[in-house]
Protein backbone atom coordinates (compact mmCIF):
# COMPACT_ATOMS: atom_id res chain seq x y z
CA UNK A 1 0.00 0.00 0.00
CA UNK A 2 1.26 3.53 -0.92
CA UNK A 3 0.06 7.14 -0.46
CA UNK A 4 0.05 10.09 -2.27
CA UNK A 5 -0.09 13.58 -0.28
CA UNK A 6 -2.11 16.51 -1.63
CA UNK A 7 -1.91 19.87 -0.67
CA UNK A 8 -4.48 20.15 2.30
CA UNK A 9 -2.05 16.60 3.82
CA UNK A 10 1.01 19.69 3.26
CA UNK A 11 -1.13 22.42 5.20
CA UNK A 12 -2.65 20.32 7.74
CA UNK A 13 1.34 19.01 8.44
CA UNK A 14 2.42 22.63 8.50
CA UNK A 15 -0.08 23.65 10.97
CA UNK A 16 1.16 21.28 12.57
CA UNK A 17 -2.22 18.88 13.34
CA UNK A 18 -1.29 16.22 15.85
CA UNK A 19 -2.96 13.47 13.79
CA UNK A 20 -1.54 14.44 10.81
CA UNK A 21 1.83 14.22 12.38
CA UNK A 22 0.55 10.65 14.18
CA UNK A 23 -0.61 9.01 10.91
CA UNK A 24 2.62 10.07 8.82
CA UNK A 25 4.73 8.47 11.53
CA UNK A 26 3.09 4.74 11.39
CA UNK A 27 3.14 5.01 7.65
CA UNK A 28 6.96 5.82 7.72
CA UNK A 29 7.74 3.14 10.77
CA UNK A 30 5.78 1.06 8.42
CA UNK A 31 8.25 1.38 5.88
CA UNK A 32 5.24 2.80 3.34
CA UNK A 33 7.11 6.24 2.26
CA UNK A 34 4.51 8.83 0.96
CA UNK A 35 4.78 10.80 -2.22
CA UNK A 36 3.99 13.77 -3.36
CA UNK A 37 3.49 15.98 -6.47
CA UNK A 38 6.27 18.15 -7.03
CA UNK A 39 3.22 20.32 -8.48
CA UNK A 40 1.51 20.07 -4.89
CA UNK A 41 4.90 21.08 -3.13
CA UNK A 42 4.99 24.14 -5.01
CA UNK A 43 1.26 24.96 -4.02
CA UNK A 44 1.72 24.49 -0.79
CA UNK A 45 5.28 26.34 0.02
CA UNK A 46 4.76 29.89 0.77
CA UNK A 47 7.84 30.74 2.37
CA UNK A 48 11.24 29.21 4.00
CA UNK A 49 9.73 29.62 7.17
CA UNK A 50 7.55 26.17 6.92
CA UNK A 51 9.49 24.61 9.14
CA UNK A 52 6.98 21.67 10.02
CA UNK A 53 5.89 21.50 5.66
CA UNK A 54 9.73 21.45 5.05
CA UNK A 55 10.04 18.46 8.04
CA UNK A 56 7.02 16.25 6.18
CA UNK A 57 8.80 16.75 3.31
CA UNK A 58 11.70 15.12 4.63
CA UNK A 59 9.96 11.63 5.38
CA UNK A 60 8.59 11.69 1.72
CA UNK A 61 9.30 11.23 -2.22
CA UNK A 62 8.89 13.88 -4.67
CA UNK A 63 7.42 12.87 -8.03
CA UNK A 64 7.88 15.46 -11.10
CA UNK A 65 5.58 16.16 -13.62
CA UNK A 66 6.82 14.32 -16.28
CA UNK A 67 6.19 15.66 -19.71
CA UNK A 68 5.07 12.13 -21.38
CA UNK A 69 2.19 12.28 -18.58
CA UNK A 70 0.90 15.95 -19.89
CA UNK A 71 -1.83 14.24 -22.46
CA UNK A 72 -3.30 11.53 -19.69
CA UNK A 73 -3.31 14.80 -17.32
CA UNK A 74 -5.50 16.54 -20.00
CA UNK A 75 -8.11 13.62 -20.61
CA UNK A 76 -8.67 13.05 -17.47
CA UNK A 77 -9.90 16.59 -17.06
CA UNK A 78 -11.80 16.40 -20.28
CA UNK A 79 -13.20 13.14 -18.87
CA UNK A 80 -14.19 14.34 -15.65
CA UNK A 81 -14.92 18.12 -16.76
CA UNK A 82 -12.95 19.92 -14.35
CA UNK A 83 -9.77 22.33 -14.74
CA UNK A 84 -7.44 21.72 -11.85
CA UNK A 85 -4.13 20.35 -13.16
CA UNK A 86 -2.39 19.34 -9.94
CA UNK A 87 -5.72 17.48 -8.46
CA UNK A 88 -5.42 15.80 -12.15
CA UNK A 89 -1.84 14.94 -11.42
CA UNK A 90 -2.19 13.84 -8.07
CA UNK A 91 -5.07 11.23 -9.45
CA UNK A 92 -2.82 10.17 -12.06
CA UNK A 93 0.50 9.20 -9.65
CA UNK A 94 -2.34 7.74 -7.31
CA UNK A 95 -3.22 5.71 -10.11
CA UNK A 96 0.43 4.89 -11.36
CA UNK A 97 1.63 3.71 -8.24
CA UNK A 98 -2.23 2.23 -6.76
CA UNK A 99 -2.29 4.46 -3.77
CA UNK A 100 -4.34 6.09 -1.44
CA UNK A 101 -4.75 10.28 -1.93
CA UNK A 102 -4.51 12.27 1.61
CA UNK A 103 -6.27 14.83 0.72
CA UNK A 104 -9.08 18.06 2.04
CA UNK A 105 -10.12 18.06 -1.58
CA UNK A 106 -12.24 14.53 -1.48
CA UNK A 107 -15.25 15.72 -3.78
CA UNK A 108 -12.74 17.03 -6.57
CA UNK A 109 -10.24 13.50 -6.02
CA UNK A 110 -13.11 11.87 -6.20
CA UNK A 111 -14.67 12.84 -9.21
CA UNK A 112 -11.64 12.70 -11.32
CA UNK A 113 -10.95 9.59 -10.13
CA UNK A 114 -14.67 8.03 -11.27
CA UNK A 115 -13.16 8.52 -14.62
CA UNK A 116 -10.28 6.24 -14.24
CA UNK A 117 -10.32 2.39 -15.35
CA UNK A 118 -9.70 1.26 -12.03
CA UNK A 119 -10.76 4.40 -9.07
CA UNK A 120 -8.11 5.43 -6.38
CA UNK A 121 -9.17 5.08 -2.76
CA UNK A 122 -9.44 8.54 -1.02
CA UNK A 123 -9.13 9.61 2.16
CA UNK A 124 -9.86 13.03 4.36
CA UNK A 125 -7.17 14.80 5.80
Amino acid sequence: MSYVYDAGMLVAADRNRRKVWADHRVRLELGLVPVVPAPVVAQASRSGRQVQLRRLLRGCGIVPFEPAQAHTVGALLGASRTTDVIDAHVVLVASERNAIVITSDDDDIARLSANLRDPIRVEHV
